[in-house]
């Protein structure tokens, strides 16, 4: 399925808009406990182990958004922003939540879905 940030993708015709889709991940306090307890991952001020965490929730989110496309009937999902927010009491949380437009589109000869 192509995603994108983009309002429109190039070589495909957009023939329907089929709604605003999202996907929602959030990530436990306790994830956040382990990985600065494991500083020895910390290199060059980052955190590998913290990184592969954050990338897992976005993709956890972005899944789940092209799940909700593919059950409104769209095979493309345009204008995706993707969005971090500590939730929460006290923080304890992060969400990574992802939006955009579920759109079905007619390849072009050339582009593939």
């Amino acid at each position: 399925m192509l995603v994108s940030t983009t309002p429109t993708l190039q070589g495909h015709d957009i023939r329907e808009y089929r709604g605003v889709v999202t996907g929602e991940a959030i990530i436990g306090a306790h994830i956040f406990k382990d990985l600065f307890a494991s500083i020895r991952d910390v290199i060059g001020g980052r955190s590998q182990a913290y990184e592969d965490t954050i990338r897992e929730a976005r993709e956890a989110a972005m899944q789940e958004m092209q799940a909700e496309c593919r059950s409104l009937g769209g095979n493309a999902v345009v204008g995706v922003d993707i969005d971090y927010e500590v939730v929460g009491e006290g923080g304890s949380m992060m969400m990574v939540a992802v939006s955009g437009t579920a759109v079905y589109i007619t390849p072009n000869e050339h582009y593939q879905t």
